[in-house]
């Protein structure tokens, strides 16, 4: 018995909208899964990395030990570091994210310690004579002013987050990830197809997102443009 001449699942075609009817259901818990790990993984990196930034940024001595130790993560190869984090976490969706975390420290830190070395010491001088204390001159002067390089490493680092979170599949954790490796296997064409272009629109969109929100918070960026 042939297949019908519009049965693309059945002559295995790499674009079939009977996949995307017939599967709805398994790409929509792949996709939720996918933004899941994304985002917890991007603000549990941010928890870090702003103290650390902070950190580095009072205390001079502090800033290459932390900046080479974040490096040194971020070149550890993706499969490597969920091997080397296996003991602690097993094969669960936290040594996926622990893994991210680790590899956003990198972007995060290093882009929030160059937005707030880059505010004028004019301007914090001027906050401490108006009676700013530390904690204050931090959340409403340096920190604001460091938001645009801040913005530019969150938006790098979900991007890399919503790549990288694919190499969870080899745990059973890796979102659209997982239809891709099992669609690789199986020479599904149509699922890997899928799967990697709803990747590619959640790291579009996230990057759309992230860019909107930053033209939202930091209006002076604007001031002057026509």
């Amino acid at each position: 018995m042939t297949a019908a001449p519009d049965d693309c699942l059945a002559r295995n075609e790499w674009i079939c909208g009977a996949y995307l009817s017939s599967r709805r259901r398994i790409l929509l818990d792949a996709v939720v899964q996918h933004l899941q790990l994304t985002s917890l993984s991007i603000l549990i990196g941010l928890l870090i990395a702003v103290p650390l930034a902070v950190l580095a940024r009072r205390w001079g001595w502090a800033a290459t030990p932390v900046l080479a130790l974040t490096t040194v993560l971020y070149t550890i190869p993706s499969l490597a570091m969920f091997s080397l984090l296996l003991p602690l976490y097993g094969l669960s969706a936290t040594l996926v994210v622990a893994g991210l975390v680790l590899y956003s420290l990198t972007l995060l830190v290093r882009n929030l310690l160059a937005g707030l070395r880059a505010v004028p010491e004019e301007t914090r001088q001027a906050a401490r004579g108006l009676g700013y204390g530390p904690l204050r001159l931090l959340l409403t002067v340096e920190l604001p002013l460091a938001l645009p390089a801040a913005m530019a490493g969150l938006r790098i680092a979900t991007v890399s987050a919503v790549s990288l979170v694919t190499v969870g599949a080899i745990v059973g954790y890796g979102g659209l990830g997982n239809l891709i490796y099992s669609g690789m296997n199986t020479y599904f064409k149509a699922q890997v197809l899928t799967a990697s272009v709803l990747c590619v629109l959640i790291a579009v969109a996230a990057d759309l997102l992230l860019l909107s929100v930053q033209w939202l918070i930091t209006p002076w960026t604007r001031a002057g443009r026509p």
